[in-house]
């Protein structure tokens, strides 16, 4: 069992780090510094030192995505309404985002990532755990990687970058965020009590806002408190909880640098700029929802079999609905026809303001998978078999996507879409 592994692990750290085990490992976490505002600065120096924040316009709904380390000095930060961000930053440049120019500034700072190892394991566009074990011998020791790593960066992007090094996943993601923009920060097993003892407990992972009002009526403030803490008195509060925080209070983490990371899901929403009452814009809404959805489905020669929609209301009430499809599928037809029924079945009203609307789709598999079982069920069933996509269809989707791949997105345009500003 999971709890036995940790109460093995937790009743017996010193001898667990004296073993080596903590030492075989060199991770590396390197996190671009505020990507996407650094990436506007970079191409428009007169937004230079200057405090620009990305998420729209700061009279929107949005919500800020990043912002330069000049707006985070007035409170600005990810995730705050765009309009709480114009209160605290009045001369604050905003920016809608230009997700086609960061996708390829990324995929240049990945290209640079696996100069020095296969073992990296991708979190978002910007930041990344890299696994340098193997590489020691070839470029040196983890502190020389990441220097280098930050000096090509620098030199070919015109971009910084933050890196932690250490021996495990956790320390090395907690490093890289201590001494930002720019920072190196290196964590041992002889200096990891002085660098983290003395931060909150809200740097440990699994802490949230609820978690942490727990912890610190139990008297647990930092790190270094949930270090010491009585392990079987906490055991008794926070069950296996107790244990997993107390490894990483510790400096023990085991879990590996993971290179393929399967989607649990895919999905696009829509924040509107006022609130919609109109079902039939929320219909077509939906539909060109279904299509980018369908449309990343198939790139990555997937199918999913559950349909999800998301409704927010104005006053920030969100609601999903959900339901499973008999054969998984990528098709934007299928999808829409299911997500529409799910809005039906809403009963929206004309006093119902909504202020997100959202599709995605899971139980996700490779595509022709469940077909090829379907056929071989079929063999010793006696049941009727499920009705297969039209062929007709999936052949007229081939086309459409074959036009878009070499003429661009916008080559073909569904009639009920074109007069949506999307």
């Amino acid at each position: 069992m999971e709890s036995e592994r940790f109460f093995c692990y937790s009743c017996s750290i010193e001898t667990f780090v004296r073993r080596g085990r903590v030492m075989e490992r060199t991770i590396l976490h390197l996190d671009m510094d505020a990507f996407f505002a650094s990436v506007e600065q970079r191409d428009a120096p007169e937004l230079r030192g200057k405090p620009v924040i990305i998420g729209g316009s700061a009279d929107s709904r949005g919500v800020v995505s990043t912002c330069s380390y000049e707006a985070r000095k007035f409170g600005v930060r990810s995730a705050m309404p765009t309009a709480q961000a114009k209160r605290l930053c009045p001369d604050g440049i905003f920016l809608f985002p230009n997700m086609k120019k960061y996708s390829l500034v990324s995929r240049q700072m990945f290209s640079i990532l696996e100069r020095y190892t296969p073992l990296i394991e991708g979190l978002s566009v910007d930041e990344a755990f890299l696994d340098v074990t193997g590489s020691r011998k070839l470029f040196g020791d983890g502190v020389t990687i990441a220097k280098r790593l930050k000096r090509e960066i620098r030199e070919e992007l015109g971009l910084t970058a933050s890196v932690g090094v250490a021996y495990n996943k956790f320390l090395a993601k907690l490093g890289s965020d201590l001494e930002k923009p720019d920072g190196l920060v290196v964590l041992t097993p002889d200096n990891v009590a002085a660098r983290i003892h003395h931060l909150p407990i809200t740097r440990l992972w699994g802490v949230g806002a609820k978690s942490s009002e727990q912890l610190l009526r139990l008297g647990l403030k930092t790190i270094g408190d949930v270090a010491h803490m009585d392990l079987k008195r906490m055991r008794i509060h926070l069950g296996d909880f107790a244990d997993h925080l107390y490894l990483l209070a510790n400096g023990i983490d085991d879990r590996p640098v993971e290179t393929e990371r399967e989607a649990k899901s895919v999905g696009h929403e829509t924040t509107f700029a006022e609130d919609v009452r109109d079902t039939a814009f929320l219909e077509a809404t939906l539909l060109g929802q279904a299509e980018k959805v369908a449309r990343r489905l198939r790139r990555a020669g997937m199918e999913g079999r559950t349909v999800t929609l998301k409704l927010r209301y104005a006053p920030f009430r969100t609601i999903t609905r959900s339901h499973t499809l008999p054969l998984p599928t990528n098709l934007e037809i299928v999808i829409y026809d299911t997500v529409k029924s799910l809005l039906a079945k809403c009963a929206l009203t004309a006093q119902d303001a909504i202020r997100l609307i959202g599709v995605s789709v899971s139980g996700l598999g490779k595509e022709g998978e469940a077909a090829v079982h379907t056929q071989q069920l079929s063999l010793f069933e006696e049941a009727a078999p499920l009705a297969a996509p039209d062929p007709r269809q999936q052949e007229l989707t081939r086309a459409a996507d074959k036009l878009r791949d070499k003429f661009g997105e916008k080559i073909l345009t569904r009639a009920r879409l074109i007069k949506r500003d999307d």
